[in-house]
């Protein structure tokens, strides 16, 4: 499996508060940064697997409000996510 608790946690340790901080929005960000990555990959391969494609999409929406919420209430924060991801907005 592509993500296991190692990733988990080395993912968590980046960019949250700690490893065994799991629900800051920065680490659940970049938990779905990774996994959208992931996704991606997987359909360019697989064209025509629509499971994956609206799994793909619903995470895409669930980082979306999360950005959303933190740029709503820490400007700081959020612009530093985006920089370190490499996100486009």
């Amino acid at each position: 499996m592509y993500l296991n608790s190692e990733k988990k946690r080395e993912i968590f340790g980046t960019h949250g508060k700690s490893s065994e901080d799991t629900g800051t929005a920065e680490g659940q960000i970049a938990l779905f940064t990774y996994r959208i990555n992931h996704l991606t990959e997987h359909l360019k391969k697989n064209r025509k697997d629509f499971n994956t494609e609206r799994s793909l999409v619903r995470l895409v929406g669930k980082r979306r409000s999360l950005l959303d919420y933190l740029q709503s209430t820490e400007i700081n924060r959020y612009r530093a996510i985006v920089e370190k991801l490499g996100l486009r907005k």
